[in-house]
């Protein structure tokens, strides 16, 4: 029996590859406004960030990559960068004990 594909991606803070549906996505909309999808199915195109706060601060302090991702030909609106800023702000930050278990294994 094949097993089914699950689509993988990458985090643009943290370039960790995972699950597509461990991310959440931000995506520039028709309108040129961006804007945190985390059901990952509104229309326009997407990055994706780890669901941890320090994923979204990095993305956000230096947002170079996110403009990239996006194919952004101007900067992101305050407005929109004020709303991604506190959908971040309620994510978790990231645990402590993941990292430990990592490098002990």
């Amino acid at each position: 029996m094949a097993t089914k594909h699950i689509p993988q991606r990458t985090c643009i803070a943290c370039r960790t590859v995972r699950s597509k549906r461990e991310f959440v996505r931000i995506v520039r909309t028709a309108a040129n406004h961006i804007e945190a999808d985390p059901t990952g199915k509104k229309a326009g195109r997407g990055a994706y960030l780890c669901r941890q706060r320090e994923c979204w601060e990095a993305a956000l302090e230096n947002r170079r990559h996110l403009e990239q991702a996006l194919r952004l030909e101007t900067q992101i609106d305050p407005e929109d960068l004020a709303r991604l800023r506190e959908y971040g702000a309620t994510l978790p930050p990231r645990e402590i004990t993941t990292a430990v278990q990592n490098k002990t294994e």
